[in-house]
């Protein structure tokens, strides 16, 4: 089994981070595939980010399409490009936001969502009813750590996450965490270990789910909204991403910044 996750920005040392949380949960046998495209923004942090990244995203879906790819993560909250990527892949796409907040919805009656910066906190909720988790999702609380700050020496980010977990569960009356931030999947065990309670990112459960449904045998729908985009020429810079009957899947040459890890 291939499951190739893909960071949506182009910062490759959180794409590697990823990449080694993954590995410690996949089963024997599956390749994880730890991606960012060679196009796009270096932090995902608002609308616009996440409409920039869409393409090299979906860059990155079509070449694993090629490459005979069994399933993707999308690896950013924010979920971008989630269900354009279902239309070209034709085994299962997981959102992590999607993953962890399903995932906490089970292990706990309430959970809130602990994030980075105050301006994504209208995303998350909107991503909590996308997905029906409204009535599981107590609240969203900001950090106001930038995406970027997560993994610098010597940078406060561990410390204020952290007591801004310890909050939420006193706080908001919930009894799980989840981390609102793909580039915060290294600090799971440490905050888990330091609040005793569930704390979920959503990295690794999404590369389970997508590796459970590939083992099921299970693909996306390829009729309905799910269906492979219709035929047409696109124009100007996107004319490489003009889908036709012969090549549903036909996209610019990429180099993807962090490879195969």
């Amino acid at each position: 089994m291939r499951i190739k996750l893909i960071n949506p920005n182009t910062t490759v040392r959180m794409t590697e981070a990823m990449g080694r949380c993954a590995r410690e949960v996949v089963a024997p046998g599956t390749e994880l595939i730890a991606v960012s495209p060679s196009m796009g923004p270096p932090s995902i942090e608002g609308y616009y980010d996440e409409a920039l990244a869409t393409p090299g995203l979906l860059a990155e879906i079509a070449a694993g399409e090629r490459e005979g790819c069994d399933g993707y993560v999308i690896a950013c909250f924010g979920d971008p490009g989630l269900y354009a990527a279902r239309e070209l892949a034709r085994g299962p796409v997981i959102g992590i936001a999607e993953a962890a907040m399903h995932a906490a919805s089970v292990l706990a009656p309430g959970f809130s969502v602990v994030t980075t910066l105050s301006r994504t906190c209208g995303m998350a909720w909107h991503l909590a009813e996308r997905y029906g988790m409204t009535r599981f999702c107590r609240n969203v609380r900001a950090t106001d750590v930038a995406v970027l700050e997560l993994d610098q020496p010597g940078s406060a980010a561990r410390r204020i996450i952290l007591d801004e977990c310890r909050r939420a569960l006193e706080e908001d009356g919930s009894d799980a965490i989840v981390l609102g931030c793909a580039g915060m999947a290294e600090l799971c065990a440490e905050i888990e270990d330091a609040l005793g309670a569930p704390v979920v990112e959503g990295v690794t459960a999404a590369v389970k789910w997508v590796e459970a449904l590939v083992t099921l045998r299970l693909a996306t729908a390829k009729r309905g909204d799910y269906a492979r985009p219709l035929a047409k020429r696109y124009d100007g810079a996107l004319e490489a991403f003009s889908p036709t009957e012969a090549n549903p899947n036909p996209m610019p040459p990429r180099v993807s910044r962090a490879g195969r890890m």
